[in-house]
């Protein structure tokens, strides 16, 4: 009998033993990468020890499973941490609280896990419970730690972003100031360049990681507000290009445009020139491209003509407080090289302030932005200021009487260039030069042109697009390409010089 006996208990405890393995395996699978759900652990224990389960907050509102009549000074008691656990005896049913959290315990934060069963509880249902609370644990603070990393990333873009548009306006000492707190050094700085990444969008936010360990985080990396596919990256250091184009070469339908070196207060006409780099670069074999790679037509003019002439236009600013004329030519910058809407994106501010800020500059120049003609002027002028402030003029002696827009055109540089840029049009058999003088007179407007063509705007639209990749610049999104267009046809007698105030 005895033997008998020892054989019967030795079985009963085997059977225990396969019994705890079970739901001890049930319980890890909850941590495996397809689980790790809260509401599953707990309708899981619910099932396991066949009854009825659920997750409170501390005030006793239901987060996960089935409610279960409790007594709220209890529940109280047990989310204050008075009591780690409870166990009690209600109209027939069996229920056990255990409080899910540490011993020092935060009001906000305390949790209590309630399970109740027709059943009293032996020992391995009371330690499921206890058990299930330790899983409950773990997997709350996992996902408020990743709560707190995704809201320390997001605080962390958003400083990027207010760094990059006090660049933009040409705040440079509050862009330092902000940017010393976190990253010592960032901005220490005279120069850098721009550059502007292009990537399908659901690639933008890896492809931001991989350009900040690319440059060792020397560089101000910031996800584009008003392109979903763009990263831009202002990089102090030289070398940083090099190392953006090896993430460039690897990636399919990945693009990069570089700006020239230009001083921090000058982030915006470089970002407009690594932008209009970054068209040239979606026509090249690499994916890449830098605005100094090619010629320019401001290049081609008289420097000093040029200066003069450009000083006299936006003189009318020289009058307004320093941070208010800051402001109005930054807007009016990326105002004339993007969309409203794409400029007060990137500047952090309304779109009908950016086309306030631009109606005060076109009253102050005298100049008409329904012209292409005269944006493409103003366009100019802005960015030659931007790149001659603050050098010392060289070359010859500035003209001795005032310099008009037209008589920056007539040089035969700038012809020969105008002549070879639009050249390229004539191998096809479309008119495709026609088309975009036209377009072009219609100040980008298609349906307009289509009717001074007569034709359909669509064909208006698929010759200008025709355009785009034969001069190797993007013209449908405005911009520095489309202004470079504008000035070969002005050069060459194709369109009239636009009214400006000046002159």
């Amino acid at each position: 009998m005895a033997g008998r006996e020892d054989a019967t208990d030795g079985a009963a405890g085997a059977h225990g033993r396969a019994d705890r393995a079970s739901w001890a395996e049930g319980l890890l699978d909850q941590l495996r990468p397809t689980g790790r759900d809260v509401r599953k652990v707990v309708a899981w224990l619910a099932a396991s020890v066949r009854g009825t389960g659920c997750l409170l907050d501390g005030t006793g509102t239901l987060l996960a499973g089935e409610p279960v009549p409790l007594d709220g000074n209890v529940v109280a008691d047990v989310a204050s941490g008075r009591f780690a656990s409870a166990a009690l005896e209600d109209r027939g049913h069996h229920v056990r609280l255990v409080r899910v959290g540490g011993p020092h315990p935060q009001s906000a934060r305390a949790r209590v896990l309630a399970v109740s069963r027709p059943e009293p509880y032996d020992r391995q249902a009371a330690e499921m419970v206890t058990r299930t609370a330790g899983v409950l644990e773990l997997l709350l603070r996992a996902h408020e730690s990743a709560v707190a990393g995704h809201r320390l990333e997001k605080a962390t873009a958003a400083l990027r972003l207010a760094i990059l548009q006090l660049l933009m306006v040409e705040d440079t000492v509050s862009a330092r100031r902000v940017a010393a707190g976190l990253w010592p050094g960032l901005l220490d700085t005279d120069a850098a360049r721009v550059y502007v990444v292009e990537a399908h969008r659901a690639e933008r936010d890896r492809l931001a990681a991989e350009c900040l360990d690319a440059t060792g985080e020397r560089a101000l990396v910031v996800l584009c507000p008003a392109v979903d596919e763009h990263v831009i990256v202002v990089a102090p250091v030289e070398t940083d290009g090099r190392h953006l184009r090896s993430l460039v070469g690897t990636r399919p339908r990945t693009f990069l445009g570089g700006s020239t070196r230009h001083s921090l207060a000058r982030t915006a006409t470089a970002y407009g020139q690594a932008v209009s780099a970054l068209a040239v670069a979606r026509f090249r074999p690499e994916g890449a491209a830098v605005y100094a790679e090619r010629s320019h037509p401001e290049r081609l003019m008289d420097p000093e003509a040029l200066r003069a002439w450009s000083t006299r236009l936006l003189r009318p600013l020289d009058t307004l407080a320093h941070h208010t004329r800051a402001e109005l030519l930054a807007t009016t910058r990326l105002g004339l090289e993007f969309t409203a809407v794409s400029a007060a994106k990137v500047l952090g501010v309304s779109r009908n302030t950016v086309r306030a800020r631009m109606e005060r500059v076109e009253g102050l120049v005298g100049a008409d932005f329904g012209s292409l003609a005269a944006r493409a002027a103003v366009h100019l002028a802005l960015n030659t200021q931007a790149g001659l402030d603050h050098q010392p003029a060289a070359g010859p002696a500035p003209p001795t009487g005032p310099v008009r827009f037209g008589d920056l055109l007539t040089g035969q540089a700038l012809r020969t260039w105008a002549r070879e840029l639009l050249g390229r049009l004539a191998a096809d058999a479309r008119d495709l030069r026609g088309t975009l003088r036209t377009w072009i007179t219609a100040g980008g407007n298609a349906e307009r042109a289509a009717q001074l063509l007569g034709v359909h705007a669509q064909t208006v639209r698929e010759h200008v697009r025709g355009v785009e990749p034969v001069l190797e610049r993007q013209l449908l999104a405005a911009g520095g390409d489309l202004y470079e267009v504008v000035l070969a046809h002005l050069a060459l007698g194709d369109l009239e010089p636009p009214a400006l105030g000046a002159e």
